[in-house]
């Protein structure tokens, strides 16, 4: 009986840990290279290499290898969130990434509607 409780237990922890790694996170240490003000993106996951940093509005972030191949991504604004878009002109998908906060995985987070790809955004206040 304990084995049965425990294994459901584990089991339970497991499926949450899932549902938590396909959520925005705190961001840590390993973001420290992206300057204050900006929303940077990665070419690997958990903020991996040289961040491609934008500050403000962005209409077109295709236009920016690191945005265009994005695979992860942190919102290290001063004061606001920021909403991304997985198209040009502020059009399709969007997600409200709040102040820092990160993404890890943009193939896995939101069903991978973001995968490779953030193509514009706007700082909500």
């Amino acid at each position: 009986m304990i084995r049965k409780k425990l294994a459901a237990a584990l089991g339970t922890a497991a499926l949450a840990g899932l549902a938590i790694a396909a959520t925005a996170t705190p961001a840590s240490a390993a973001w420290s290279d992206c300057s204050s003000g900006a929303l940077c993106a990665y070419l690997g996951d958990s903020g991996a290499g040289d961040p491609g940093e934008v500050f403000g509005d962005n209409s077109n972030l295709e236009q920016y290898n690191k945005f265009n191949n994005a695979e992860s991504v942190y919102n290290n604004g001063n004061n606001c969130d920021v909403r991304i878009f997985n198209g040009t002109g502020y059009t399709g998908s969007y997600w409200v990434l709040e102040r820092g906060y990160v993404v890890s995985n943009l193939d896995t987070f939101r069903n991978g509607i973001f995968a490779d790809d953030l193509a514009s955004n706007r700082w909500v206040c």
